[in-house]
């Protein structure tokens, strides 16, 4: 049985009994049905993690104890940010899940012309809260110690006024250039996606003044969800450790 994976802030160090936050103690008592004795691995979002061993599992308290510290190493060599046009629901919530899978560093929920949902407020808070534990879940299954940092939504015009980290790369299927044009090597890089919608022609010229180039990545429309997923896979092998 794979060893389950538990995100836990904070101070840890070797020796430290610690009781785990509710949610993770519902679903190591409730959903796993582990035992006193049963093994699990910590970590805190500073990278590495510790050894853990299940010390006690009551209806409302699950107690564990570090044990020693092992500094793995999963993170890519590229440090990769996708700036995300926010997505209705379930999309939005799988672009985070799968691009925290694929290794990006961080993810900025943009608002755009054809943004369909509306942010703003608690509202906006509460998404931006729902997002990052969604990035957590999934850095727990797939053996991530640090989570991707989130961005609260801001507006594109807003974001391409900031420096371009690294390449910037944007996607159009009228653009003649492709991946195979850029340089071979970069330390960062930057993913543009629009939402359902897709970027606006204005939106498409705003990112290439900015410095993003417009790449088309085949002949066939992709769902938002789709293109920012492939274009992230196709950054991670290009310049990343994908693949190898």
């Amino acid at each position: 049985m794979r060893v389950p994976r538990i995100y836990q802030p904070g101070t840890l160090h070797t020796g430290l009994r610690l009781t785990l936050p509710d949610s993770a103690a519902n679903h190591v008592a409730r959903v796993l049905r582990l035992q006193p004795g049963a093994p699990l691995a910590l970590f805190n979002g500073e990278g590495g993690e510790y050894a853990a061993t299940l010390l006690s599992v009551a209806k409302r308290s699950v107690e564990v104890e570090l044990g020693e510290y092992h500094a793995t190493a999963t993170e890519s060599p590229l440090t990769l940010t996708l700036a995300q046009g926010v997505a209705k629901g379930e999309r939005m919530d799988y672009v985070v899940q799968k691009a925290t899978e694929l290794g990006i560093v961080r993810i900025v929920p943009l608002i755009t012309e054809h943004c369909a949902v509306n942010l703003s407020g608690e509202r906006m808070e509460k998404r931006l809260r729902h997002w990052q534990a969604v990035a957590i879940s999934a850095c727990e299954q797939c053996g991530r110690n640090t989570p991707p940092q989130l961005v609260s939504p801001v507006a594109l015009e807003t974001w391409l006024q900031q420096a371009l980290l690294g390449i910037g790369i944007t996607l159009d299927p009228r653009a003649t250039q492709t991946l195979n044009d850029l340089p071979t090597t970069t330390e960062a890089a930057t993913v543009l996606i629009g939402p359902e919608g897709g970027l606006s022609e204005r939106e498409i010229a705003l990112a290439r003044a900015a410095g993003y180039h417009a790449l088309r990545l085949g002949p066939r429309i992709l769902r938002t969800e789709t293109a920012a997923l492939a274009a992230v896979a196709l950054a991670q092998a290009r310049w990343g450790d994908l693949g190898r």
